[in-house]
């Protein structure tokens, strides 16, 4: 006891209570004269000098107090109070999910309503404008939905969007109506030999007026339908106007398309026009057209689908991009993007789009027998030539009227339809 007392690496005990008659006494006099002989210990600290605590009942950070109203519903009443009520579940679940939808894994087999509410939901968000994340995101969704997510995609003059998003416009699957018209593409860009992917051959109409294309670039979108019957093979409307490079060869790679109705090759580099009208008739089907045809006005071609505004906000992105730069020369912009050989100067007006040729200058053609494809332009033919018809059919009754007496003569009139008779037949 003493050897423990008298030890100077031994701390302070501390004070030391007796209890005596149920009464608890601190003994500490008999040990003063040893704990003045001990050194004195420092007080233990838990937390350093100079560190303080605060209390800060009042303060939270922007995300936090963004997660806290997030929960909540703000209205106000009739007497202008506000009234706050608490979000349904599935609100809160939607929108943790699509603030992280970059990171699902799979959206195949997940039921198309919540889908659909999901894709508005992370487009409200602008998750689909983001640099690889929105990439992402858009896969999960067009290789579960396909024709949902886009059914119908028009980049016409958008060759700006399809420079900065073009991975993302060749994640749409399913397609059926694409308008590339005005974008300069050339024969060797990536997007013309997208266009023979399996996953777009769905497609059934497809613009690519002035697109500086020439018969190269025809017979290397044409060759998967002609070796192995695949690619654009469905396709029924077809525009390759306005490319003058586009020769009679380059026409004869269009006959393997044999569910062609409608095609357009006005502007294009044709030499014998009357041999390519006898082949395109005799081999296809196709008759020249001697009015315009409705299908090429570019007025059905429309982005359609979940996806229609995400391509307006790629567009206004696109735009506020350039717009720093709008005194830079386009045409060295192109250039150094498609890396092809020099194209004309870029412009927002296609050529021969806002003029008015005569039905002769036009080269379309379409089928007699698909009622689908030409029944409305043939009724708008109808219209244009049925005062051209009754005018020949009174000066023809002026010129014979003996004839007109005859019973054949009256026979042949009984049997002559007019215009609305076959508007009729054809309705059927």
């Amino acid at each position: 006891m003493a050897y423990y007392l008298k030890s100077e690496s031994h701390l302070d005990p501390g004070p030391i209570y007796v209890r005596e008659n149920g009464q608890l006494h601190m003994v500490n006099l008999a040990l003063d004269g040893v704990r003045s002989s001990l050194p004195k210990s420092k007080p233990f600290r838990l937390f350093p000098k100079g560190f303080s605590v605060e209390l800060c009942m009042n303060r939270e950070d922007d995300t936090a107090q963004k997660e806290k109203t997030d929960h909540f519903i703000f209205t106000y009443t009739r007497e202008g109070n506000l009234r706050y009520s608490a979000k349904s579940l599935f609100s809160l679940v939607l929108g943790f999910i699509s603030d992280n939808v970059d990171h699902i894994d799979s959206l195949i087999g997940f039921p198309e309503q919540i889908a659909e509410k999901l894709f508005s939901a992370a487009e409200a968000r602008q998750k689909f404008t983001q640099p690889g994340a929105g990439l992402r995101a858009l896969q999960k969704f067009t290789e579960a939905y396909g024709s949902l997510v886009l059914c119908s995609l028009c980049l016409r003059n958008r060759y700006l969007v399809i420079s900065q998003k073009l991975e993302e416009i060749k994640s749409f699957r399913e397609l059926t109506r694409l308008d590339l018209s005005c974008c300069k593409l050339g024969d060797e860009h990536e997007l013309l030999e997208h266009l023979t992917n399996e996953a777009l051959s769905s497609v059934t109409q497809l613009h690519l007026k002035d697109n500086c294309l020439s018969d190269a670039g025809v017979r290397k979108m044409t060759a998967p339908v002609r070796v192995m019957k695949r690619g654009l093979e469905n396709l029924t409307l077809l525009d390759l106007s306005c490319n003058p490079e586009i020769t009679d060869a380059g026409i004869g790679y269009l006959l393997s398309f044999r569910k062609l109705n409608c095609l357009d090759i006005s502007g294009t580099g044709l030499k014998d026009i009357k041999a390519v009208k006898h082949k395109l008739q005799t081999h296809i089907g196709l008759v020249h057209s001697k009015v315009p045809l409705k299908e090429f006005d570019h007025s059905n071609c429309k982005t359609e689908g979940w996806a229609d505004q995400i391509v307006l906000q790629w567009e206004r992105v696109t735009v506020e991009s350039v717009q720093p730069r709008k005194n830079m020369d386009l045409r060295k912009t192109a250039l150094n993007f498609y890396q092809t050989r020099a194209p004309m100067e870029a412009s927002r007006k296609c050529p021969l789009a806002d003029t008015h040729m005569n039905s002769s200058g036009k080269l379309q053609f379409y089928r007699e027998k698909a009622s689908d494809c030409h029944g409305p332009s043939l009724k708008h033919e109808a219209a244009l030539s049925q005062e051209t018809k009754k005018s020949k059919k009174r000066a023809f009754e002026e010129s014979e009227p003996e004839q007109n007496n005859t019973p054949q003569s009256s026979k042949q009139k009984y049997v002559c339809l007019t215009v609305d008779d076959w508007d009729l037949l054809n309705s059927y």
